[in-house]
């Protein structure tokens, strides 16, 4: 899928994205830039990020520049 920007640096997310990831008129969208990519993060609940880090490992760290804050 495609999107165009226009004039005033908008742009539209395509219909089936939208219905997929249930996104709403005025919800916010965390905006990343990385490596020439723009990356939109709808905001997650509490309760829909229990228990994604479990099993992951401490001891070890991603390089500063792997980050994406």
């Amino acid at each position: 899928m495609q999107t165009t920007i226009s004039s005033k640096y908008q742009i539209v997310i395509p219909k089936p994205v939208r219905e997929r990831l249930n996104l709403k008129p005025k919800q916010k969208l965390t905006v990343i830039e990385k490596d020439k990519m723009l990356i939109l993060i709808p905001p997650s609940s509490l309760d829909e990020l229990r228990g994604i880090a479990a099993g992951a490992r401490t001891n070890k760290h991603r390089e500063k520049k792997d980050r994406f804050i």
